[in-house]
């Protein structure tokens, strides 16, 4: 298979996976085969007695873990991720979004 071509026409499927300690960005093909990582560092906060993270480390989390896979694929395969097949996203198994009744998080 040629890589760079199949990233390049949006083949590729992402996997994020967002952990107590670090999210996860993993570019994968239709065997499952490992074709780039990223990743993004970061800690819980005590608020109001309740561990969590604040939507602002949410989105910075994410938009840190995709940069660094897309890091990853260019120096990899010199070529920029614009599209993917498909896309999941998982959390740790205790969770950290919760939202009210009104789907406020």
């Amino acid at each position: 298979m040629d890589i760079k071509n199949y990233i390049a026409e949006g083949k590729a499927i992402l996997g994020i996976e967002f952990g107590s300690t670090r999210i996860k960005g993993v570019l994968i093909d239709d065997e499952g085969t490992v074709l780039a990582v990223g990743g993004y560092d970061w800690e819980n906060s005590l608020v109001n007695g309740i561990w969590t993270y604040s939507l602002e480390e949410i989105y910075a989390g994410l938009k840190g873990s995709y940069a660094s896979l897309k890091a990853d694929v260019k120096a990899k395969y010199g070529v920029t991720l614009k599209s993917l097949k498909a896309l999941g996203i998982s959390g740790m198994m205790h969770g950290y979004l919760p939202f009210n009744e009104k789907g406020e998080l």
